[in-house]
């Protein structure tokens, strides 16, 4: 899979309102095939950043989302919201699900 976290600093006059103004691009996403995950987090030690962890079946899913109509929208109507250029980490691995934390194992959760 396509594993991808990325870090969104966010206008502070905006950052409160991120969810709804990213809300139609990530159930957008959430929505495609190839896509297995597309979260947002707030920072907490920061408020106007946000963090996304996405991931997408493999490359051909990677290359869709790119591709697709709501993501060239986004390209358009997510920058002005931002405060910089988001950082992001990107790799691809071999597994299509998240493992078990097994040092902080809950026994009987799983």
């Amino acid at each position: 899979m396509i594993f991808i976290a990325a870090k969104f600093q966010i206008r502070p006059e905006d950052a409160d309102r991120w969810p709804e103004i990213s809300a139609e691009f990530t159930q957008a996403t959430r929505s495609e095939p190839g896509c297995l995950w597309f979260d947002w987090s707030r920072s907490l030690a920061d408020p106007d950043e946000y963090v996304l962890v996405e991931a997408f079946r493999d490359g051909d899913a990677g290359v869709a989302h790119v591709q697709s109509d709501h993501f060239k929208k986004a390209q358009q109507t997510l920058p002005p919201h931002l405060a910089r250029t988001p950082r992001i980490v990107n790799f691809t691995i071999p597994q299509d699900d998240w493992s078990l934390l097994g040092e902080l194992a809950v026994p009987g959760s799983d």
